[in-house]
């Protein structure tokens, strides 16, 4: 197993039906981390509302991740938007995992990183949740039909794709909305007067330098499976935990103006 010095995790979505959670267990597996940041968007309350979905590879997520707890492991669980009930609960320490609203995290080589899920800067999530609502259930629709299309895809043998993330890579406003979120969180990050952010919320993994500030972005473990972690020097690296023959591939991030297309 790779232990790391950090691992950072968000937009699981447990408890909807596009999670993940088989591919993330065997991530799990075989990686591990003196610290782990949840940053948001683990359990999917909203959908939960409307109809429970909770198949027992949740329940191992969420038992793997205790598991870390018990062998030592920091855990730190900063809630998003989908997981806000939780917010309440910020400042308070439930079975050896710390809920924070935010967090700084400090690399091996001294680098200060503000830990945020993101939705704090997405207008629409902050001030007409009901629009938030009716886009969540569009994008739902938009993943409902990789299922369909990757089965199709698999028998001819050629790789998996999303049409939510193609959309979101190609539509003006999507890929304006992208570009704002990520001005936004590395201005936020400067006010901080921190050397870069790590956050989730949108579902694309990336990393990018916006003047000295480092913008990383985890990803989702709903159409794109990937994770961040910190070795041992202080760099990052995204690994991509690839449905397709179970190939993970991992590409180093630290400071370097990389977008991942996912």
């Amino acid at each position: 197993m790779a232990v790391h010095r950090t691992l950072f995790l968000s937009d699981i979505h447990l408890g909807a039906r596009a999670s993940q959670a088989d591919l993330l267990l065997e991530f799990l597996s075989e990686h591990s981390a003196e610290t782990v940041y949840l940053v948001g968007d683990i359990v999917d309350f909203w959908r939960i509302k409307r109809g429970p979905r909770w198949p027992e590879a949740n329940n191992q997520v969420l038992q793997a991740i205790l598991r870390m707890v018990r062998q030592g492991s920091k855990v730190v669980y900063i809630p998003g938007n989908h997981d806000d009930e939780v917010r309440a609960y910020c400042g308070s320490n439930f079975g050896g995992i710390a809920i924070e609203r935010s967090a700084v995290h400090v690399t091996a080589d001294g680098k200060r990183y503000l830990i945020m899920h993101g939705d704090e800067f997405d207008v629409v999530s902050q001030r007409a949740r009901w629009l938030a609502v009716i886009g969540d259930y569009a994008y739902q629709a938009a993943l409902w039909t990789n299922t369909p299309v990757n089965f199709v895809r698999r028998r001819f043998g050629l790789p998996y794709w999303s049409l939510s993330a193609y959309l979101k890579g190609r539509v003006k406003a999507a890929v304006n909305f992208i570009g704002d979120f990520e001005h936004m969180l590395s201005d936020e990050a400067k006010k901080q007067q921190a050397d870069g952010i790590i956050c989730g919320h949108i579902h694309q993994a990336a990393s990018k330098m916006f003047g000295d500030t480092h913008y990383i972005n985890t990803g989702d473990w709903v159409e794109s499976c990937t994770a961040v972690v910190e070795d041992k020097s202080g760099s990052f690296h995204l690994i991509r935990w690839l449905e397709v023959a179970g190939a993970k591939t991992t590409e180093d991030i630290s400071g370097q103006e990389i977008g991942v297309a996912i």
